[in-house]
């Protein structure tokens, strides 16, 4: 239970996140949250006070609630993970309703995969529908910016210049595939006039998409 009750408040959060980018200082009645997550206001005011209960919320009662700072960097960092996992899907060959998905796997975006699917994604400012993504805590900031200076998509190298492939966010059957052409964790290649080259100098057909998930070190 604690687990779902963990999810219901990061929905609370990111909700008052998305009210808070339009406007910093308002205060968001009950009522408006109750419509905006689709359950009851009774629902809602109990648990905008537990939120409050736990330094999470300023609450006014008949008046409305705004985030504190704690809860503010909640629900910043949910909003964050939201949009990441949109992007993410967007990328994919993924033909479901993108918001409803990414809304269930915010909640499994921890520290270490919040890293990695920046790095992946190459540091993405925007979601698939032009929405800002919320910057980073100040400490995964931080992390992304060190493993950044190393590390970037196969897709983004000029051309000209070479890198060692150090991950590899692809279905068993590419990974096998571009296996068998000598491509693999530790392979060496080399962006030559648009086309790829290993160290072996063999040339790989690789469609843009396809470079974009496989991230080298430089």
């Amino acid at each position: 239970m604690s687990g779902h009750f963990q999810e219901f408040e990061d929905e609370y959060l990111e909700t008052m996140y998305g009210y808070y980018e339009h406007d910093q200082d308002a205060l968001v009645r009950t009522g408006e949250l109750a419509n905006a997550l689709k359950v009851s206001p009774a629902s809602a005011t109990e648990m905008v006070q537990r939120l409050a209960s736990k330094g999470l919320l300023d609450y006014i009662p008949y008046k409305g609630a705004s985030l504190t700072e704690l809860g503010l960097s909640l629900g910043r960092q949910m909003k964050r993970r939201h949009r990441l996992a949109e992007v993410l899907l967007d990328k994919l060959p993924f033909y479901g309703n993108i918001h409803h998905t990414a809304c269930r796997l915010e909640h499994a975006i921890d520290d270490e995969l919040e890293i990695a699917l920046s790095l992946l994604l190459d540091q993405p400012n925007v979601d698939p529908s032009g929405r800002e993504i919320p910057p980073a805590r100040d400490e995964i900031a931080a992390k992304i910016n060190e493993i950044a200076s190393g590390l970037r998509p196969m897709s983004a190298l000029p051309d000209n210049s070479e890198g060692e492939i150090r991950m590899m966010v692809l279905s068993e059957t590419g990974i096998t595939s571009l296996s068998d052409l000598g491509v693999k964790i530790g392979t060496r290649v080399k962006k030559n006039k648009g086309r790829w080259q290993t160290s072996e100098g063999i040339y790989i057909e690789m469609s843009n998409s396809i470079a974009e998930k496989i991230l080298v070190s430089c």
